[in-house]
């Protein structure tokens, strides 16, 4: 720790069959160390964790830390809504070698506050990998209170939060009574700039596969003083972002990928590919971002 300031919360990529596609990964991984990505965030929301079998996820891991693991921070996303299920991923992820761990607030089962609070002690005990927790109340059907947050900052192996819930008094309720080093993550693209200048740390990004470049440059812009210049940046990517979710992630950016040729494949069942007119909105945005040739 620390990490990076910019996370890419990576794609699986899958064969045209549906299979995965580890070879994809890896190429993928490299490709987004080299475009901005200080880490990568592996079978998380965006990598479509819920339909990865426990073998896939540790084949995946497996893959990317041997493609950029001398290069970046690779980070499982072992969170489940089982804390058994959990504290066994886990373990096997960090016999492995990763750098860390990311766990989600569990889903559909709504635990009380100190449910979530029970969850993720019990995990973070069961290993000594750094943790970082993951709150994203329009997937989970809960919100994990600041007050837990703060509650669970103290335990010594839990050091982050990847705050997705648009919600920026509570993110700055978090970064006001964190303890020294904990760090918060924008888990929206359109608000990293917005958070960082409260005091977040970085970002866990979607955007970041196609425009890693130009989120490192905002990123630095902003840390080092050049707010105005960081500010112009994010208002030039604000487009992409936006159109990065007019359907559910990750079905745009995989869209956005393959129109960049680049190893994404489709996504799995029950989610669909994108519509024509959505495939659309997600070209012109590429385009007046200067990432994709218009035409």
């Amino acid at each position: 720790m620390p990490w990076g300031r910019i996370l890419t919360a990576m794609v699986t990529p899958f064969t045209a069959d549906g299979k995965l596609d580890l070879d994809g990964a890896k190429k993928l991984a490299a490709y987004l160390v080299d475009h901005g990505s200080d880490g990568l965030v592996v079978a998380g929301t965006t990598g479509e964790s819920p339909a990865l079998s426990h073998e896939e996820k540790i084949a995946l891991f497996r893959a990317v830390k041997e493609a950029v693991g001398g290069r970046a921070a690779v980070i499982a996303g072992t969170g489940t809504n089982s804390t058994a299920a959990s504290i066994e991923l886990s373990r096997e992820a960090e016999a492995l070698g990763v750098d860390g761990l990311m766990l989600v607030v569990p889903y559909y089962n709504r635990p009380s506050q100190e449910g979530l609070y029970q969850h993720f002690k019990a995990i973070a005990g069961a290993v000594s990998l750094p943790i970082i927790l993951y709150n994203i109340p329009s997937r989970t059907g809960r919100n994990m209170e600041a007050a837990t947050t703060l509650r669970l900052a103290e335990i010594k192996n839990i050091v982050a939060v990847k705050e997705a819930s648009g919600d920026l008094d509570q993110a700055t309720a978090i970064i006001r009574e964190a303890p020294a080093g904990f760090l918060v993550y924008s888990g929206d693209d359109s608000l990293t700039l917005p958070l960082m200048a409260v005091g977040a740390y970085g970002i866990i990004s979607v955007a970041a596969h196609v425009a890693g470049d130009k989120m490192q440059a905002m990123v630095r812009a902003f840390v080092s003083g050049d707010v105005a210049g960081a500010a112009a940046l994010h208002r030039e990517l604000f487009p992409l972002f936006k159109a990065l979710f007019i359907t559910t992630n990750p079905v745009p950016v995989k869209e956005a990928l393959q129109m960049l040729g680049l190893p994404a494949g489709p996504v799995r069942l029950p989610l669909v590919g994108a519509s024509p007119a959505e495939k659309e909105k997600i070209a012109a945005a590429l385009q007046a971002a200067g990432i994709l040739p218009a035409g």
